[in-house]
């Protein structure tokens, strides 16, 4: 992530000074557009009266000429004197118009309050697009670079759904910036600046479909769930988050398309009010999409290269010591891959079930997962139990441990030299439930364990549900940082609304 930091810093930098740069060498006219409507009246019938000021604060332009181009009026200008400039435009009977209002700052940019324009506008329009794009890339080669190990991480989760924010940010940016260069009377800047800050609520209208979508196939597979399953919180909490995200894009077209009648500073408190949900939803929403995008991945990823030892992540089993389905699934998985290994490398890894006892249980899950392995052909020697660990983290932490003490007697300790190991490091892998690798990949990370996950199958109405409370879970784990990152999220666009 520091790399990406630096890269949206340079990126950010260089656009701007490209800014500055063309703003200096750039010509001092300035064209402004004033609607007229439609007609045949010639440009020679109006003409532009500056107004008399009264203070020192008033600055002067220099009107070059007007002319019609369709239902607009372009008037040229060039700035004289820095301050506020007024002028009326009048039609050929000399009855006043419109009433034109202008600013000259101090470096010669005039600034139109009608319009939002100002001198140079269109490479603006232009810089911000190319910084929506590039971002998008830059979040999409972040998410990229991330393999192996390092794949289970939250800003692997923060980069995917960030890069498509980014890119429908960018793209419908772009057609604004077309629309701009080419017709700037029509697709005005204060069109651009609209747009900008009011990125995230543009963003959910053109995924509301998705996440329409996304509720009803989780209270389906929700509603399956509770036909097999009993009646309890866990069970139903797809069906709450589906009722969450369905009525709060309900909530966001209620209030982006509300009728609003007061003043300018109650207006702006408005917009800002609409920016701030917007921001809070579609951060949210991103996040869901990313961990989908990387717990799908996760799931369907079989690491490649010889491994040494493979963790099998436990579970309640049943009284008599059988391993119940998802349990047995988790397991089978293991010796599968083992196989596999054994076949393409001449040498089997070391299966080490981990889990200790839980409150009612007849024995340790390490221990039952020993014994369906023994019943299955495996080797007692090929077989390391952990039975102290009660949560995915002591799982991996206390594993890790193990290995490390029993992997020099088996001389499977390797070299810096070897393909995809780091030091003296034996290579591991993890199995578990298809919905729970990418998040047991992060406990692996903070256990300090270098780790790929393989995954088990599990009902179709099943995996939905689970998928969602190891999303929150891992929401959860690191509120403090959420919050934060959400807060400079809710101030950033809220200063566009109030600028803007």
């Amino acid at each position: 992530m520091k790399r990406l930091a630096w890269q949206s810093v340079l990126l950010a930098a260089v656009l701007l000074l490209i800014c500055v740069i063309a703003r200096a060498r750039a010509d001092n006219l300035f064209t402004s557009y004033v609607y007229i409507g439609p007609g045949e009246t010639d440009a020679g019938e109006y003409t532009v009266q500056p107004l008399v000021g009264n203070g020192d604060g008033d600055g002067s332009v220099r009107f070059e000429g007007i002319r019609r181009e369709g239902d607009f009026l372009e008037i040229m200008m060039r700035p004289e004197r820095p301050g506020e400039v007024s002028a009326e435009l009048k039609g050929g009977d000399g009855e006043p118009l419109s009433l034109l209002a202008y600013s000259v700052n101090p470096d010669k940019t005039i600034y139109d309050y009608s319009t939002g324009g100002y001198t140079g506008d269109m490479v603006l329009t232009v810089v911000l697009t190319v910084f929506f794009l590039v971002e998008s890339l830059l979040m999409y080669l972040a998410f990229r670079r991330a393999k192996g190990a390092s794949f289970y991480a939250y800003s692997t989760i923060f980069t995917s759904g960030a890069s498509i924010f980014l890119l429908l940010t960018g793209v419908l940016h772009l057609s604004l910036t077309v629309g701009h260069l080419r017709d700037p009377a029509r697709y005005t800047m204060l069109r651009v600046y609209e747009q900008v800050s009011s990125s995230p609520f543009l963003f959910l209208r053109f995924s509301s479909p998705f996440i329409l979508a996304f509720s009803a196939a989780m209270t389906i597979s929700n509603i399956a769930l509770l036909r097999h399953e009993r009646k309890r919180l866990q069970n139903v909490l797809g069906i709450l988050i589906s009722t969450v995200m369905a009525a709060g894009v309900i909530a966001a077209f209620i209030i982006f398309f509300a009728p609003f009648s007061g003043s300018e500073r109650e207006y702006r408190a408005f917009l800002t009010a609409q920016n701030v949900y917007s921001t809070i939803y579609v951060y949210f929403e991103c996040m869901l999409i990313g961990a989908i995008i990387c717990g799908v991945l996760a799931a369907r990823h079989v690491p490649s290269g010889r491994c040494d030892y493979i963790v099998i992540l436990g579970c309640g089993f049943r009284k008599d010591g059988s391993l119940p389905p998802l349990l047995r699934s988790r397991v089978d998985r293991a010796v599968s891959f083992r196989k596999e290994q054994e076949e393409r490398y001449g040498t089997a890894p070391v299966l080490v079930p981990s889990g200790g006892q839980g409150p009612g249980e007849v024995m340790e899950e390490a221990e039952a997962m020993r014994r369906y392995l023994l019943s299955q052909g495996i080797p007692d020697e090929a077989i390391l139990p952990e039975k102290k660990s009660s949560n995915t983290y002591q799982n991996m932490l206390l594993s890790k441990k193990l290995i490390s003490r029993d992997a020099p007697g088996r001389g499977l300790v390797r070299g810096a030299g070897d393909p995809g190991e780091d030091g003296d490091v034996p290579r591991v892998v993890y199995s578990t439930t298809n919905y729970h690798v990418f998040r047991s990949g992060v406990w692996a990370s903070l256990a300090g364990l270098r780790a790929e996950g393989i995954g088990s199958r599990t009902k179709w109405w099943f995996w939905p549900n689970a998928f969602v409370r190891e999303l929150v879970g891992l929401f959860v784990n690191r509120w403090k940082q959420e919050i934060l990152l959400l807060a400079f999220l809710i101030a950033l666009f809220s200063l566009l609304s109030l600028t803007l």
